[in-house]
């Protein structure tokens, strides 16, 4: 349990920092010209894409946690990753440049007209994003997998601390546009946590990776592409979603307001769920080594506690009122809508916590189609709730665009839960063996 402990604290922490990004780009937002209308731009349009442009390079740090074993793997991943972080830049750039724009964000997205041309200068400045998170993200792996997890959490703070620099300044001392900053603030995030991992990862590829050795079976690529082009679906479908909520909130009742709040929405859900999205690369890092299946089963169901309690907190009018209205400062309806979407998300920190233990404990054994299985399966529930929530039209966007996501991660846990009970039956068995195998020995038997 300590080994657990203190290999996910340092990505908790990580997780923990990246969510009050959102928050703190609010804050700041709502302060300047025009706040409704460029939070709308920002959580409607110009995040929901960048993630999606992100998507395919998601899963770069559980594919580098799980297969940088030696260094001819990690040259091998670390090549398709480049690629794969270019290419997306590229479909970013296409998107963003061309009347492609217009397509989504006008007749897909359906966004409201004031914030099409805000929304499109905010994904300009969003262009380094993808390959800086891909490069950062398959180095940290690399950290994780030789027992460095502090020095991610580390990383973490370079960034938050960039972000909130450059948001200081842009405040205090230029005209920008609330987008603008947004974009430029999260920009100098990314890049600089690029650059802190870039320096830092180097002694571990030294002196702990060039020296492993090699593996038994070498990683092909065939056997890189059926781990990780599964994982690479997974994520596009998860953050299709997010669009998809967009246009789904855009055709509902109060769709300005609702978009407004729905960035500072979902980062709650995402600090708070960040205690389990953590446990993920735990698991895939531990579950491998003998007698941890059970202590890693004990340690998320107090984690599914323990974060559940923590949201709870913020169902407390005082405590909700005391952070989103004054020290976020959002207009109103604003706090209303937030505070009102806690209990909805009550459910989603257990949620989280087992979703990283079903799937971790799938990636260990490398059969990562029923990860993509289970996304599939919360898209296909949360896009059927999103469309009978604008059939109906009678309850603000916010709220069942929440309900509906919710609803889309109980199912898909249920879904790796099932898809996880070969696996997890084979690691009950080898642990068993193993505790056999100790109580024989000549030492616990002296």
């Amino acid at each position: 349990m300590r080994t657990i402990l203190r290999t996910w604290w340092p990505l908790a922490a990580s997780w923990l920092l990246m969510g009050f990004e959102g928050p703190a780009v609010a804050s700041v937002v709502a302060r300047m010209a025009e706040p409704k209308i460029n939070l709308a731009a920002w959580g409607g349009v110009v995040f929901p894409l960048s993630l999606m442009a992100e998507a395919p390079i998601i899963m770069m740090l559980a594919a580098s946690t799980a297969l940088s074993r030696d260094w001819i793997s990690y040259v091998k991943l670390r090549r398709f990753m480049m690629r794969l972080g270019a290419s997306m830049t590229l479909i970013h750039i296409i998107i963003v440049a061309t009347p492609l724009y217009y397509v989504i964000v006008r007749d897909i997205i359906h966004a409201p007209e004031e914030i099409v041309g805000p929304a499109r200068l905010g994904l300009y400045i969003m262009i380094p994003w993808t390959w800086s998170i891909a490069y950062r993200r398959f180095h940290q792996g690399v950290m994780i997998r030789f027992g460095h997890s502090l020095k991610v959490g580390l990383g973490t703070l370079v960034r938050f601390s960039a972000d909130a620099t450059v948001l200081a300044i842009g405040f205090f001392l230029t005209g920008l546009p609330g987008i603008a900053l947004a974009g430029c603030g999260m920009i100098a995030g990314v890049v600089s946590e690029a650059f802190y991992v870039h320096v830092t990862v180097r002694p571990t590829l030294k002196n702990e990776l060039k020296p492993a050795p090699a593996a038994e079976v070498p990683l092909t690529t065939r056997a890189m592409l059926d781990f990780y082009i599964p994982l690479s679906l997974t994520q596009l479908l998860m953050l299709v979603a997010n669009p998809i909520g967009s246009a789904a909130m855009s055709r509902m009742q109060l769709a300005i307001e609702s978009l407004a709040a729905w960035p500072t929405a979902g980062a709650v859900r995402y600090i708070t769920g960040g205690f389990g999205g953590a446990y993920n690369e735990v698991v895939v890092a531990l579950v491998e080594r003998d007698r941890s299946y059970r202590p890693l089963r004990v340690f998320a169901v107090c984690l599914g506690v323990g974060s559940t309690a923590i949201l709870a907190l913020l169902t407390i009018p005082a405590v909700s009122h005391a952070i989103f209205a004054r020290l976020m400062d959002l207009a109103d309806p604003l706090p209303t809508f937030i505070h009102r979407c806690t209990f909805i998300m009550l459910p989603a920190p257990a949620i989280a916590v087992f979703q990283s233990y079903f799937q971790g404990i799938i990636l260990h054994s490398r059969r990562t189609r029923s990860i993509t299985e289970s996304v599939a399966v919360f898209l296909g529930v949360a896009s059927a709730a999103l469309i009978g929530g604008v059939v109906w039209g009678r309850i603000t966007g916010i709220y069942i665009a929440m309900g509906s996501f919710i609803l889309g991660e109980f199912v898909r846990t249920l879904w790796l839960w099932w898809r996880s009970r070969t696996v997890r039956r084979e690691l009950r068995a080898r642990d068993a063996a193993a505790w056999a195998a100790l109580a024989e020995s000549p030492e616990m038997a002296g």
